[in-house]
């Protein structure tokens, strides 16, 4: 079964960095799709039917820019857009989310927000983060994928299917930059639960490549590209 990858995404900047991420995460041939988090109902109906479509176009501009106008798109209604996106993530059996950095995040630089620290932290979903202005890259792709494993092996799983998928090699991050970290969760977490440790949250603040986390024992398992890719 190929991933499932939801992109968090409102339209600002740091969003579209998302976008690129998952448009580059989906070359493998996994799932992708956008969401975003309205955060009240609007009280009368007529108002509420202007926020929800409000809210669909901004989605439909999104899958717009990367190329995919039919991606599957979910508005969900959520006070907090963490918990909003981690129920929508469980109610659809999603593997990865996807984040951009956190707004006036340095160029190239990796700062998860609110929302994506808050599924760092003990989520059942694999999270990615882009660094700062992705989107402006002239190109983007993955040759050298880094592993930060703390001795789950799900963190090795995922590198290895990504890098058959994206046709990576797998090097090793204290020796050769990297254009993208997989990081697995600490020792002792508990299974299928996303937390890092103290050396793992340092190698985030000091990435400058997207950053892909996963929880302990629970890889993503990446499905090789078509032959058309």
């Amino acid at each position: 079964m190929t991933p499932k990858i939801i992109v968090s995404y409102d339209d600002t900047d740091n969003d579209r960095d998302a976008l690129t991420l998952g448009r580059l995460l989906a070359v493998s041939g996994a799932e992708l799709s956008l969401a975003y988090v309205r955060h009240h109902q609007a009280g009368e109906r007529s108002r509420e039917a202007v926020e929800q479509k409000q809210a669909e176009e901004l989605l439909g501009h999104g899958a717009q820019a990367i190329g995919a106008p039919d991606a599957p798109r979910h508005v969900v209604v959520h006070a907090s857009t963490g918990e909003g996106l981690i129920e929508l993530a469980e109610r659809e059996h999603a593997h990865v989310v996807v984040f951009g950095s956190e707004y006036r995040t340095a160029p190239g630089a990796v700062v998860p927000g609110t929302s994506a620290q808050r599924m760092l932290s003990g989520g059942s979903t694999a999270v990615a983060v882009a660094p700062a202005d992705l989107r402006s890259r002239a190109s983007v792709r993955v040759a050298r994928i880094g592993i930060i494993s703390d001795g789950d092996d799900a963190a090795e799983d995922t590198a290895q299917t990504l890098s058959g998928a994206l046709g990576a090699k797998i090097v090793d991050p204290d020796e050769e930059a990297v254009d993208l970290l997989v990081v697995g969760s600490r020792d002792g977490a508990p299974e299928g639960r996303l937390e890092l440790s103290a050396a793992a949250e340092y190698a985030i603040e000091t990435a400058t490549s997207p950053v892909l986390a996963v929880p302990r024992g629970a890889p993503v398992l990446f499905a090789e590209p078509a032959l058309s890719a």
